[in-house]
């Protein structure tokens, strides 16, 4: 059973009277409807829908935790005090340094209480616990290999903070967007994303015969941007790409470039989407 300690995860504690109306009003997450031992993704958006921050949400006695990358934890807790006015809510910091992921045979029995499933992963069929501190010593390649063969993005990595939509990031379908609880902020555009149809940017795994060139290259079909590379460790990678661009240069043959490098597209199984063949039939 893999178990790997990742050093730059960092955590809040968000309690009170106020704290799930507080939250659900805020995130993207219905955390209403969380169950115990889940952890969730979510993200606080601009108003104009980009993500601004992103994290992990779980429950945890009589209030929550959230789990982010270090470099965003106190910008995120100033932003939720901002937003905090006068409601009964207390947000702080929480002492753990750094979260351990374990999978695989044995993960069942490393909760106890003491850690949280990632539905993130449910959704692609693999039982990964996530728990405060350091429990293990493996390999972050190892938990990075794992993430990219599934498609899930981590911010940093794949993508920008305030350059790409939950939609981009398939948080739509992985459990980290709700369309049915009430408005919160940049709840208008997301929702119109989603009726009309309009997602287009979506994650991919990327493969190539070869190693993949280095995180940041652009993927191009007969000389036209289709998307980024992200996350790389050898010859697999993620990216978020225009489906419908992937999609038509698909269906006619035309090659698919990262760099110089030719490379194969997928969209995650779990994810249940398909590439469209041209941009009229695009879709979420």
């Amino acid at each position: 059973m893999p178990a790997v300690f990742l050093k730059d995860r960092s955590l809040l504690s968000i309690s009170g009277a106020e704290a799930q109306s507080f939250l659900q009003n805020l995130i993207t997450t219905d955390i209403i409807s969380l169950e115990a031992d889940e952890a969730r993704p979510g993200a606080l958006l601009t108003p104009q829908g980009k993500i601004l921050f992103d994290f992990m949400i779980w429950l945890e006695g009589d209030g929550y935790t959230i789990e982010t990358d270090t470099d965003q934890r106190d910008g995120l807790l100033k932003r939720l005090t901002m937003y905090k006015l006068r409601a009964a809510v207390t947000l702080a910091p929480r002492t753990e340094e750094g979260v351990t992921v374990s999978w695989g045979e044995g993960a069942e029995g490393v909760q106890d209480g003491q850690g949280v499933r990632d539905c993130r992963f449910v959704k692609a069929g693999v039982t990964l616990i996530r728990q405060p501190g350091k429990h293990g010593d493996g390999e972050e390649a190892l938990y990075d290999a794992l993430r990219i063969s599934h498609g899930i993005v981590t911010s940093g990595s794949d993508f920008a903070l305030q350059d790409a939509f939950p939609h981009d990031l398939l948080m739509d379908i992985n459990g980290g967007l709700s369309f049915r609880k009430g408005c919160y902020v940049g709840q208008e555009v997301v929702s119109r994303m989603q009726h009309r149809g309009t997602a287009r940017r979506r994650v991919v795994t990327v493969s190539a015969a070869t190693a993949l060139p280095e995180s940041g290259t652009e993927i191009t079909a007969a000389g036209k941007p289709v998307g980024t590379l992200g996350s790389v460790e050898g010859d697999h990678g993620l990216a978020i790409v225009r489906i419908d661009r992937a999609g038509a240069a698909m269906a006619s043959a035309t090659p698919l470039l990262a760099g110089e490098t030719p490379v194969s597209l997928v969209l995650p199984a779990w994810s249940g989407l398909t590439f469209p063949t041209s941009a009229d039939e695009a879709s979420a």
